[in-house]
């Protein structure tokens, strides 16, 4: 049998030996929109909770600030944001006074031609101000208040001070937040660094609920909705994209009521019950943009946790074509090699704000302690190799063989897209 998985830009072919059960986890097919610059102008006339269409809510404003997430998300943007400022200059808003934001959280800023890949439009680019959120730039943020739970917020004063604030993201299964888009592009999204890493905290990363697909009861999610009480809400344009990243839902409203529809469109999806836990699950980080660092790899490691069977192996694909990822990151990496994961967990915790990017490095242990991690990529040097804490691995197919000799068991569970998809161990499925 032979499978594709998504790698770069493109994907990976791996044979797999006829003797083995497959088990394909894929997203059922998505209804992907015909006209999409279409469904975005019709969401804009249609909102989604107590909100006016956008084209009366942005009349006789001055100003407006719309968030698009960084580069490591592959957002419609070029299709999400024309209508979008077209709207907000039929409306009177000066372009001059018209500010899309790029919300980077702690990730680099996104700059020349990938900004422009980024916008997806050029004569968005040449329309209004495009601009990066620094997070530790002091003087670029405003202080908003203190959460219930002590964390100290400050967010990009451009974002607060407009009058018209537009939250722009993909919704999709996300790690710690349960799932991605609306209040996270806000938090941590154009946070400051103070807030981002004490809610990136392990007082937040290691409750069970910050989890994948998880909101109710997730401490991270329920945070995220406090700051945007905190500013008196904002709008949003939430999209979800199918398996080839073509729109297949776009909805715009009040920042949470929308964002709730958007999860509940995606779960169908996203959410796919597996009967069984494997030995051996073979996945990817998702290609493209997502898998151009070892840092955002990570997330393609948590994602089958839950079918995983103790001490199974978990071999992953994953081009890293820029490397590890921040230098903040790679320090983090190597304390976790030199101190071992008892030593890096117990000192996390004792830590009330996180070091940057470390909470990636506490995420990767969570895959760890269930099993066994197997990287394939060409994109690391042999020092970024021997920081990632996994076993590098030259050939896919010989991983797959090793690992079901190991452990006897034949079956063997395949994620193409990687998190995209969660899979759910959900023993009372029915085989399809």
């Amino acid at each position: 049998m032979r499978v594709e998985l998504n790698y770069g830009t493109g994907r990976i072919a791996v044979t797999l030996p006829d003797d083995l059960a497959v088990t394909l986890i894929r997203k059922p097919p998505m209804p992907a929109i015909t006209d999409a610059r279409m469904a975005a102008r019709g969401a804009l006339s249609a909102p989604v909770g107590n909100v006016l269409p956008l084209l009366e809510a942005a009349r006789g404003k001055r100003s407006a600030c719309v968030l698009i997430c960084d580069i490591t998300r592959p957002v419609p943007n070029g299709v999400i944001l024309p209508p979008v400022i077209e709207t907000l200059i039929a409306a009177g808003v000066p372009r001059d006074k018209i500010t899309v934001l790029v919300a980077t959280g702690l990730h680099r800023p996104n700059e020349g031609q990938e900004l422009a890949e980024l916008v997806g439009d050029p004569a968005v680019l040449g329309a209004v101000t495009v601009a990066n959120h620094f997070a530790r730039n002091d003087a670029d943020h405003v202080l908003v208040g203190t959460t219930k739970s002590g964390t100290v917020v400050r967010l990009d004063r451009r974002f607060l001070d407009a009058e018209i604030r537009i939250a722009t993201g993909l919704v999709e299964p996300h790690f710690m937040a349960g799932y991605s888009g609306g209040r996270k592009v806000i938090a941590p999204g154009i946070a400051h660094a103070e807030t981002i890493t004490t809610f990136h905290s392990a007082r937040f990363m290691e409750h069970p609920n910050c989890a994948n697909c998880v909101l109710e009861g997730n401490p991270l999610h329920e945070e995220q909705l406090e700051i945007v009480g905190m500013i008196g809400g904002a709008l949003a344009v939430n999209a979800v994209i199918d398996d080839e990243r073509r729109p297949a839902f776009i909805n715009y409203g009040e920042v949470i009521a929308s964002h709730r529809e958007a999860v509940a469109f995606v779960r169908r999806f996203a959410e796919v019950p597996v009967a069984r836990r494997f030995s051996t699950v073979l996945t990817s980080a998702a290609g493209y943009p997502l898998d151009k660092t070892y840092y955002q790899t990570v997330k393609g490691m948590v994602g089958p946790i839950d079918i995983l069977a103790p001490g199974g192996d978990i071999i992953i694909a994953s081009a890293c074509s820029e490397g590890m990822g921040s230098i903040h990151y790679v320090e983090a990496q190597r304390r976790l090699i030199e101190d071992g994961a008892a030593r890096f967990i117990a000192r996390i915790k004792t830590q009330s704000h996180a070091l940057i990017d470390e909470w990636q490095t506490e995420m990767q242990l969570k895959p760890m302690r269930l099993g066994h991690v197997h990287l394939y990529t060409d994109g690391l040097k042999p020092e970024a190799r021997a920081l990632t804490g996994v076993t590098m691995i030259e050939s896919l197919e010989a991983a797959i063989k090793s690992s079901v000799a190991r452990s006897g068991d034949h079956a063997i569970a395949v994620i193409p897209e990687g998190p995209y998809v969660v899979p759910m161990f959900r023993p009372e499925t029915k085989a399809a």
